[in-house]
Order: structure tokens, then C-alpha cells, then sequence
């Protein structure tokens, strides 16, 4: 039997970001936001950044939300992501960072410190070391 509070796809948020409602701490899976114009409440995914007069829900509240007499719903389609290849996805990201850590850097910057020419506040001016000149490409 599903919790009313767990997503219907049956995998866990990954956000942080808690319901808007009162006392409510189940993870917000929607985003609520008020057309006053329109007289229009439209009800979709996660918003991607919090916004000041959107509110997030999770998914008790948002199944349960009601309008004022007179105004209409919108309900955006919310596609589950995939949590499989969102976990490749990082893991493939994680992997790729650490090769570029681990391999020496090859390309047109100067290596070494350089001798300083200049400096402005925190700010250092360089320039190559002699030694360091013939090793651009």
C-alpha cells in the first residue's frame, strides 16, 4: 500500500526542497503558481529554481488542491525522470572528473608560475618564464 505522501512512480526526490504548505516536511515534487490575470492556478513539475511567489508541493497537497469559485486549473503533465540513467549520468560525470584531474594538462596555457611583472591589490600580473615559452602550441 503507497504512502499518500510518496511519489506515484515509487522513487525518492532529488531535491531538497520541502512542501510550502505548514508544517508539512515531505519533499516538494510540484511547483504552484498564481496567473491573477487569467484567474488561472497552474500545477507542474519541480520548478527548477525557487521562486518568490511560487509554491512547492509535495504530492498530498497538490492532489488535494483546490481553487478559488470561479478560477481555473491547469495541470502540467509531470514525467518521472529516469533514476537509472540519472545515475549513470553521475556516475559517468564523477568518472569523467577524475580522469581530467588525474591526466597533466596539455593545451596553450604556460605551465609554471611565471615571473610577476605587476601586482593591483590581490591581483598578480605575469608573464612567462623563459623556460616556459617554447611550450606553447
Amino acid at each position: 500500500m503507497s504512502d499518500a505522501h510518496e511519489p506515484a512512480y515509487g522513487w525518492p526526490p532529488l531535491t531538497s526542497r520541502r512542501c510550502s504548505r505548514p508544517a508539512c516536511k515531505q519533499p516538494a515534487l510540484y511547483t504552484l503558481t498564481y496567473v491573477y490575470r487569467d484567474s488561472t492556478a497552474v500545477l507542474g513539475p519541480l520548478a527548477t529554481y525557487v521562486e518568490p511567489h511560487c509554491y512547492d508541493l509535495c504530492a498530498a497537497h497538490a492532489g488535494r488542491l483546490t481553487v478559488p469559485r470561479g478560477w481555473d486549473v491547469v495541470r502540467l503533465p509531470v514525467e518521472p525522470a529516469e533514476p537509472a540513467v540519472a545515475e549513470a549520468d553521475d556516475l559517468e560525470a564523477l568518472a569523467n572528473a577524475v580522469r581530467e584531474a588525474v591526466l597533466p594538462s596539455s593545451g596553450g596555457e604556460p605551465v609554471g608560475q611565471g615571473i610577476e611583472v605587476g601586482r593591483r591589490g590581490h591581483l598578480r600580473v605575469l608573464r612567462s618564464s623563459p623556460q616556459d615559452r617554447g611550450q606553447r602550441s
